[in-house]
């Protein structure tokens, strides 16, 4: 398929959707609406006839459904691909992986294996950047599937013509609908987002990406009985912060953990019964006409007798229906799980595991008399939901900062009478020497009477929340305790301290470090040796199966030192810390807490996967996926199902290269190092430069997000203005709302041109690297996105909202001068320049341009009227900054990745 025809498809299903947006325009009469939304190089726009709100209203749906018909055109690309070409040659998919292990000699047996030790475990979390209500990701949704409906060749006129209509009803609910929160939003707005994702989208799309990884194995010509067992298959499992992330977040208090785990517990018993309950429907095989194994019966017997009068009752109801029988027991126990009636052992499920096996039973059962078939079609995705859900739904992480935890320690020494209890005050030695001796101990210092303080309170009320959960339903509903700005072994032995004090350190969750700042990255080996070592670790080890999870902060790192040091640091501690943790026998894996855009992580999971280091995977990937990032990769069912199999694929193809060390190139590490030294350089430069904070806080709007209705979180961890201080997520968002975006370039261009002018030839072997090593070649790709992004007309609007005329000159100088040497040297890395590799992302950009450009214009106007209100408390301020947040939101569907 050429790309000629890949664009023009792209470009009738826009043609197509905004013909839609007019026809129900036309017919609500928003006739100047429609000038604005037709006329492609838009004038002047008549402000008298269109309000600010309808202009926003207006773009936002518009820039919205640019997205969505981009998104089923490259779905309708991929299946035509899969139907006209080799299946294999769709990048990130299942039939790819295959046909690379087939090349490789790889048996059958050696691919299902590394597929089964495939580990994936999506988190979502909620951030300042998404703000759509549940009913319009609903509305999405039926929009998704519509256009894809459309797609059938085999439609009559009559039928085309019926799903138009639909699409321009749906889409006048959507224009009648408030689109986003008007307040801020409170937590459990968001975690109503995410629970929506988890029970509604995610079952749906398990299934869907199973029976993608059977299809393309069987079309690849392997044996069809080897891909029928859901023993093999990778485990997926998914994760949330929403209600458990307490870092900087003084709104999530135990009880919203406490209720989140319940609401959690709650929607993923419904799941499972409702699909148990269609299976026992489907289940209406005769004993009349088909033998009854012995052991089944016996089953029968046992379950029944368990469950007492309830038990007899459910048998009795379908008398010569056996299989069914078992399937209702099974119902019948789940009831009783579901109702809390946990009085005898037999007559609940203390945990999904006990289901599990049932399950497997019964399709043993069924296998061994014949009917594979009737094993495949109606228990595969039963058990699949089991093994994926449980019965807690998502795994809930309980993160929080480090300084909180020194202050919570503070407070429980102070209580306790300690003459030197300023525990955040105290050195390394001195802390590490105190908390080893406590964990010693198996008395507590504690005492769940007393009141220590607001820090050891909230901790140690969380933990107590978490101990409760589990004693009446196990760890499965537990992520891990995640501490952010871990700076020394300490930091984490405080949450051993901690769990000794709440009876949890005899549980499996793990203790992760968070390793942020550029600084983080380079102390984070030798903090994990020194843990990997202390007693208690090893004391924990078989609980946690040796395994230890590192998470890893993109953001944070980019905020510090740029976005070409941050990832190549990242690359060099992985190495590091997965070296450490073998040299100790552990085998850690990766929490990757990464974002929608570029600087933060971003990018096609495939190619992200294939950047790794060899040898640190280790067949798990824990990622996050954040804000409007959540729509985006998972919205469209389709995308979502492509997006699901590049993450487990990506995983089980770095399983076989690590094995066979396949990728053994020697990669030109010492100039990477070198160009990310000069790079760093170059960022810090500039931050450092005098008058940067007062350039940032003029040129972008960040003061606007730190009164952001559109995160429950405040945008800073204490409220301090500093840029330490600022959390990186709105730090990003903010420069690239104003198209300035050098979090995710600048450093680059100075540190390539010093390069080539310095050390020509190296420069030269980095320019071959690009064509095969995985890590280069993505980043390169990932900063190029950026600076197309960028726009120098929209950088000089907003730059000159600072009134310092000598102080803008000097920062828009440095910005200016990198933008133009990294696009420059970027193109000759590639040999080719940007507009002809890379037309995809300057077409989407084409179709936005000019109606970016009327909301960027409307940006600034507002802004500046903002700022010029000096009564916080009037309305007219507070009306003016809801105007703001919307155009923030309709801006943010229009750039597409930007925060």
């Amino acid at each position: 398929m050429g790309k000629t025809n890949t664009f023009q498809n792209i470009i009738n299903a826009r043609k197509f959707i905004i013909d839609c947006y007019v026809e129900m325009l036309s017919r609500i009469n928003e006739n100047d609406v429609i000038d604005l939304i037709k006329n492609n190089n838009t004038p002047e726009i008549n402000k008298e006839k269109l309000s600010s709100d309808k202009i926003i209203q207006s773009l936002s749906i518009y820039f919205q459904l640019m997205t969505l018909a981009e998104e089923n055109a490259a779905t309708q690309y991929r299946r035509k691909k899969e139907n006209q070409e080799e299946l294999f040659s769709i990048r990130g998919s299942w039939a790819e992986a295959f046909k690379i292990w087939k090349d490789q000699g790889i048996h059958e047996d050696e691919m299902l294996e590394s597929i089964s030790n495939t580990h994936v475990i999506p988190v979502l979390t909620a951030h300042p950047t998404e703000a759509k209500r549940v009913t319009v990701i609903e509305i999405h949704r039926e929009l998704y599937l519509l256009l894809a409906k459309r797609e059938n060749t085999s439609l009559s006129k009559l039928e085309q013509n019926d799903i138009e209509e639909n699409i321009i009803s749906l889409l006048e609910r959507w224009w009648r609908t408030g689109e986003i929160y008007l307040e801020k939003p409170q937590i459990e707005d968001e975690r109503a987002n995410v629970v929506y994702y988890f029970s509604k989208i995610f079952p749906k799309l398990l299934e869907r990406s199973d029976e993608h990884l059977k299809g393309s194995w069987i079309e690849m010509g392997f044996k069809p009985s080897k891909i029928k067992n859901p023993d093999v298959f990778p485990k997926i499992n998914f994760g949330s912060w929403v209600g458990g992330d307490r870092d900087g977040h003084p709104f999530v208090t135990p009880s919203i953990t406490k209720e989140t785990l319940e609401l959690h517990r709650k929607q993923a018993l419904s799941l499972i019964k409702n699909k148990l309950v269609d299976a026992a429907t489907k289940f209406s095989i005769s004993a009349l006409s088909n033998p009854i194994p012995f052991q089944l019966l016996e089953a029968i017997e046992k379950k029944s007798a368990a469950l007492g009068k309830e038990g007899e009752k459910a048998i009795k109801r379908n008398p010569y229906e056996p299989w069914r029988q078992y399937i209702n027991l099974l119902v019948l126990k789940l009831d009783n799980t579901i109702k809390n009636n946990l009085t005898d052992s037999g007559y609940y499920y203390k945990s999904s595991k006990d289901l599990q096996d049932d399950l497997r039973f019964f399709r043993s059962v069924l296998i061994e008399n014949g009917m594979k078939g009737l094993a495949e079609d109606l228990l595969f995705a039963l058990e699949r939901l089991v093994s994926c859900f449980g019965f807690h739904l998502a795994k809930l992480d309980i993160r929080q900062n480090s300084a909180f935890h020194d202050k919570a320690i503070s407070q429980i020494l102070k209580s306790n009478g300690e003459k030197d209890f300023e525990f955040e005050n105290w050195d390394e030695p001195k802390r590490v020497a105190y908390l080893s001796k406590l964990l010693k101990n198996n008395e507590p210092i504690t005492d769940i009477t007393v009141s220590y303080g607001t820090e050891a309170d909230n901790v140690l009320d969380c933990y107590r929340v978490v101990r409760h959960h589990i004693n009446q339903y196990g760890t499965d509903g537990i992520g891990a305790f995640i501490v952010s700005m871990t700076r020394n072994l300490s930091d984490l032995l405080v949450v051993y301290f901690l769990m000794k004090e709440t009876q949890l350190l005899n549980t499996n969750i793990k203790v992760v470090p968070l390793f942020e700042t550029i600084d983080d990255l380079h102390n984070g080996p030798e903090i994990l040796e020194q843990f990997l070592q202390h007693p208690t670790t090893l004391l924990r080890a078989s609980k946690i199966e040796y395994k230890q999870e590192v998470m890893l902060g993109y953001s944070d790192s980019n905020k510090d030192g740029g976005t070409i040091a941050s990832k190549w640091n990242l690359f060099k501690a992985e190495e590091r810390l997965s070296e450490i943790a073998t040299k100790h026998n552990f085998k850690t894996y990766f929490f990757h807490g990464a974002g929608g855009t570029i600087s933060r992580g971003g990018g096609k999971y495939h190619r992200f996967l294939e950047s790794m280091p060899n040898n640190t995977v280790n067949g798990t990937i824990k990622i996050t996926v954040q804000g409007e990032t959540i729509a985006q990769l998972f919205g469209n069912p389709l995308t979502a199902t492509y997006n699901l199999n590049a993450l487990a694929s990506g995983v089980a193809k770095q399983n076989i290269i690590g094995k066979h060390n396949f990728d053994a190139h020697n990669y030109p590490f010492e100039i990477m190092e070198y160009l990310s030294q000069k790079s760093f350089e170059h960022y810090r430069e500039l931050i450092e430069t005098e008058g940067f904070i007062n350039f940032y806080g003029k040129a972008t709007c960040i003061d606007v997000l730190e009164k952001s209705k559109i995160g429950s979180r405040p945008a800073r961890r204490t409220g301090t203005r500093t840029l330490n201080d600022l959390r990186a997520i709105p730090w990003v968002f903010s420069w690239n709302l104003s198209r300035i975006s050098l979090t995710g370039w600048y450093g680059l261009g100075n540190a390539l041109k010093t390069l080539k002018e310095e050390k020509p030839d190296a420069f030269q072997n980095l320019k071959k690297s690009i064509k095969h090593w995985s890590f280069f070649r993505f980043l390169m790709i990932q900063t190029e996105t950026n600076l197309i992004l960028s726009n120098k007309e929209m950088m000089a609007l907003y730059a000159n909202l600072d009134d310092d005329t000598d102080e803008r000159k000097v920062f828009m100088s440095k910005i200016l001068t990198d933008y133009d040497n990294s696009f420059r040297l970027i193109e000759e890395l590639f040999d080719e320049p940007a507009t002809t590799r890379r037309q995809g992302q300057y077409d989407n950009i084409e179709w936005r341009n000019e109606k970016l450009k009327v909301l960027h214009h409307l940006h600034i106007k507002h802004l500046k009227a903002w700022r010029a209100l000096n009564d916080e408390t009037s309305n007219e301020k507070e009306k003016t900054l809801t105007k703001l947040l919307s155009i923030i939101n309709a801006l943010s569907s229009g750039l597409k990745n930007t925060g």
